[in-house]
């Protein structure tokens, strides 16, 4: 396995490297691509840079670059005093061998890098991409631990049986995995909902199967805190996926991203509420979608970043109990 500050440490006597200099993991992560050597490991970051299935602005097949490249800090969380690198072992699993132009075989590349990440033990974190990838993402996940309940935090529901004629796209994944079978509908909540679309169809459809909706709304009438303690309670024990797009943020904080829509959460919300579902329900799968970097010093990259890092301070805080 490949230590990316080990000639850092060597030289300067320490393991802080420059972050625009050396082998690009995340968080200066050890790196391999070997399955034998995931044995032991608790979480592995896997990137998925594709975005062959946008139907608006495209760029999202950067965004695991640019989350790795995001300003590196410690392990060190100052509000919960975890150091999630003592607690858990990571390792960046590098990219899923993606296939431009022909999304059906990128979506088989990432759901076969994702499931070798499962059936080792370890949790899949995987960094996106457009939104069409957490139907490989969960499908490799529920292959090993049954169908998963699904916390969503979206501007949009994902749950058209269509878009432009097309069954596969960053619009319909969880209409897919819930007709499939690899979500169960009744433990799946979406967080953050606002904007135009979708309609009433996909609304009705999520309705007649026991999906959870909490909108905008929603959040500012209860706060953000009681959204996420009934998130809890609705999916329950069991094993649970977490999928975050970008596009929950209000575009002031996330430009980066392919469907903008004004109106959305704050950093300061988002972070915690991830921190919470990391630490207080079983994580099988994460994934942070619709990152599209607009370049040096991205802000959209640098909140996916701490999303990934809050999401392994909790994990961190269920190991210690606290």
């Amino acid at each position: 396995m490949l230590d990316p500050t080990d000639r850092w440490r060597r030289y300067h006597g320490h393991v802080w490297k420059a972050s625009w200099a050396g082998l690009l993991t995340f968080a200066e992560l050890p790196y391999t691509e070997n399955p034998a050597e995931l044995e032991g490991v608790d979480a592995a970051v896997v990137g998925a840079p594709t975005d062959d299935h946008v139907t608006h602005m495209p760029g999202t097949r950067f965004g695991p670059r640019a989350i790795r490249a995001a300003d590196p800090t410690s392990a060190h969380h100052l509000e919960t005093r975890v150091d999630w690198w003592e607690t858990l072992r990571v390792v960046d699993y590098g990219d899923a061998p993606v296939v431009p132009t022909d999304a059906a075989a990128s979506h088989r590349a990432i759901e076969d890098t994702v499931a070798e990440v499962a059936r080792a033990g370890a949790i899949p974190i995987v960094l996106g991409g457009d939104h069409s990838i957490t139907e490989p993402d969960v499908r490799a996940c529920a292959a090993v631990h049954g169908p998963v309940g699904l916390v969503h935090f979206d501007t949009h529901t994902d749950t058209a049986r269509a878009l432009y004629g097309q069954e596969v796209s960053h619009g319909t994944p969880m209409y897919r995995l819930v007709e499939q079978g690899h979500v169960t509908p009744e433990r799946y909540v979406q967080i953050g909902l606002r904007g135009w679309w979708p309609g009433e169809a996909e609304l009705r459809w999520q309705a007649d199967r026991g999906i959870t909706s909490f909108f905008m709304h929603d959040v500012s009438h209860l706060g953000l805190d009681r959204v996420v303690e009934l998130a809890v309670e609705t999916v329950g024990e069991g094993p649970v996926f977490l999928t975050v797009d970008i596009d929950v943020l209000d575009p002031a904080f996330a430009p980066g991203t392919g469907t903008p829509e004004p109106g959305g959460l704050t950093p300061l919300e988002l972070l915690a509420a991830c921190r919470k579902v990391a630490e207080q329900l079983r994580l099988v799968g994460v994934d942070v979608v619709e990152v599209a970097p607009t370049g040096l010093a991205d802000r959209t990259a640098l909140v996916a970043d701490r999303i990934v890092r809050e999401v392994l301070t909790g994990l961190a805080l269920r190991r210690a109990g606290k």
